[in-house]
């Protein structure tokens, strides 16, 4: 029989992101506040439909930089400020998902240095940056005092995932630079573990650990004191994609 499109129900496709970042040593994502139904007025993750002119990944982009004003990584450019590192997180598909009508959402992580106040857009009333604790607790209040309800839609579930997906890959990747800016100390990359994985790590053994992985991180040639005492050795991404050997999460 001959293909008939209209045999099919009709289905949205849109692309959720957690945008991740390290602010004043905690693990915080982007959040943006509804200002349409449905769940006006809860807090979301940002994100929006795919356009019929563009793939998955020109739709994360675009959503990225409507959000955060940040453009995705270029690989093939060995600069590190060129822009946030972005790659597929997830798909979701569960069909009440969305109250409105079938939608099927491609998540995609975003990990980036620490980021200036966001911007609202598209149907967000507000943005801002909140830890991811507060953001998957049930019930209470946050930091600010405001009760916190759970996030809109299925985006907990997904904040979730991307913040395991990001805890995990920092363990046999270089990801973790993808939080620091192009010139970094040891001491702010250890702070970065800690923040993602939310433990304390010795310095020591972190030092020995990180300056003595092959193709982790190179020397700059140049010091800082910005975060006081002693000038401390700066360093940039090295050319190492995978950790041998891993670092490992501490079990807590």
């Amino acid at each position: 029989m001959p293909y008939d499109p209209s045999a099919f129900p009709p289905f949205a496709v849109t692309v959720d992101l957690v945008v991740l970042t390290v602010r004043r040593h905690s693990l915080c994502a982007l959040a943006v506040r509804r200002g349409e139904p449905p769940f006006q007025g809860r807090w979301a993750l940002p994100g929006g439909f795919v356009r019929a002119d563009e793939d998955l990944a020109q739709a994360a982009a675009r959503e990225l930089a409507e959000e955060t004003g940040l453009s995705v990584h270029d690989p093939s450019v060995p600069a590190q400020d060129n822009g946030a590192h972005l790659e597929q997180l997830a798909t979701y598909g569960d069909p009440g998902r969305d109250p409105r009508m079938r939608v099927v959402s491609v998540a995609h992580l975003v990990l980036a240095p620490d980021l200036p106040a966001p911007r609202a857009g598209g149907d967000a009333s507000n943005a801002r940056w909140a830890p991811v604790e507060e953001l998957l607790q049930q019930g209470g209040y946050g930091r600010d005092g405001e009760p916190v309800a759970p996030l809109a839609f299925d985006h907990a579930r997904i904040l979730a995932d991307g913040v395991e997906r990001a805890r995990s890959k920092i363990e046999y990747s270089s990801l973790a630079t993808a939080f620091c800016p192009p010139e970094f100390t040891v001491g702010e990359l250890r702070r970065v573990y800690e923040a993602v994985w939310g433990v304390a790590l010795d310095p020591r053994n972190f030092h020995r650990k990180v300056t003595g992985t092959p193709g982790f991180l190179v020397p700059t040639g140049g010091t800082t004191t910005r975060q006081g005492g002693r000038p401390a050795q700066l360093f940039r991404a090295g050319g190492a994609t995978l950790l041998n050997p891993p670092m490992l999460r501490p079990e807590v």
